[in-house]
């Protein structure tokens, strides 16, 4: 059982967090009062109290809230719990949604100390529950569910939909059938062609949001801007080929040009990456094939299911 020793706000983003006394959560909202709330998945973010006193250690003369932290909570190694893990403070409740984040500005911290560790050891949450907290309150871990629907995000990767030249139907075509099979679809991304913007977000998606399922609709033919089996790869720890073959050979039943297809298939630590084709109906075609047979192998990966 951990314990919460502090509550931290600000009323605005890029500032440093206060202390406060108490504080309401809101359901699908966050901290009241704090910048940081909203309709997203960075709700409220926690940092253990055992790395800000490794921190302190350093020479570091820092309070709570110094580094951006909401909640500072003794008693866990909150890097290493998985996301959708949840946290039980009082009568409310947070599911953990991402570990740590890219830090695209340094802080007043990193610029004093050369090093932050909220970029690698904050986690952050999502409301379920809302109510009332205090310091003092115990926080109890709760495991995540191995039965909760797998988890997925789409990218769709074109540069005239990423200029609004046209409506990406790829994309949301996906996410409905994925939606359907009963996948809980976590983010819907639309990316300029090119493998440096879709690498980033692979690593993002993977090991951040921990997401199960990554769908890529687009890249993969012949185009000099057609680099998502490149990126995919390049992110990619094991690579999966017979995903890329039993599409290929699934397509070729319907069009000859389907030889032509360059889509792989990877897994970055415990999430699998797939890439699709452009056209919606080719979509339609392929993800329907696949479908049945995803759940075994995301079982797999999770841990819930053998070979």
């Amino acid at each position: 059982m951990g314990k919460l020793l502090a509550i931290c706000i600000s009323e605005k983003k890029g500032t440093q967090k206060r202390e406060v006394p108490s504080a309401i959560l809101r359901e699908e909202h966050g901290i009241v009062g704090d910048a940081h709330a909203g309709k997203w998945h960075r709700q409220v973010s926690l940092l253990s109290f055992e790395k800000i006193e490794d921190f302190r250690k350093r020479g570091a003369k820092i309070d709570f809230g110094a580094f951006g932290e909401n909640l500072v909570v003794e008693g866990y190694d909150l890097k290493s719990v998985p996301v959708g893990s949840c946290f039980r403070i009082g009568d409310c409740l947070l599911e953990l949604s991402q570990i740590g984040k890219a830090c695209h500005s340094h802080c007043e911290i990193y610029r004093q100390m050369g090093d932050c560790i909220m970029p690698r050891e904050g986690v952050f949450t999502e409301v379920l529950r809302g109510g009332e907290i205090r310091p003092g309150d115990s926080v109890e871990l709760i495991p995540a569910d191995p039965d909760r629907p797998f988890s997925a995000a789409v990218i769709t990767l074109s540069d005239r939909a990423s200029r609004e030249e046209y409506e990406d139907l790829s994309g949301p075509l996906i996410q409905e059938m994925l939606e359907e099979a009963g996948f809980l679809v976590r983010e819907r991304l639309l990316l300029p062609d090119g493998r440096q913007p879709l690498e980033t977000e692979l690593k993002r998606l993977s090991d951040q949001r921990q997401i199960e399922l990554i769908l890529t609709t687009g890249g993969t033919g012949f185009s000099e801007r057609d680099l998502s089996p490149e990126a995919t790869k390049a992110v990619s720890e094991r690579e999966v080929p017979g995903i890329g073959e039993a599409l290929r050979a699934f397509s070729m039943k319907i069009t000859a040009k389907a030889m032509l297809s360059r889509q792989t298939a990877g897994i970055r630590k415990k999430s699998l990456i797939i890439n699709l084709p452009g056209s919606p109906k080719a979509c339609r075609e392929e993800l329907g094939f696949l479908l049945p047979l995803l759940p075994h192998g995301l079982g797999i990966l999770r841990g819930t299911e053998s070979d």
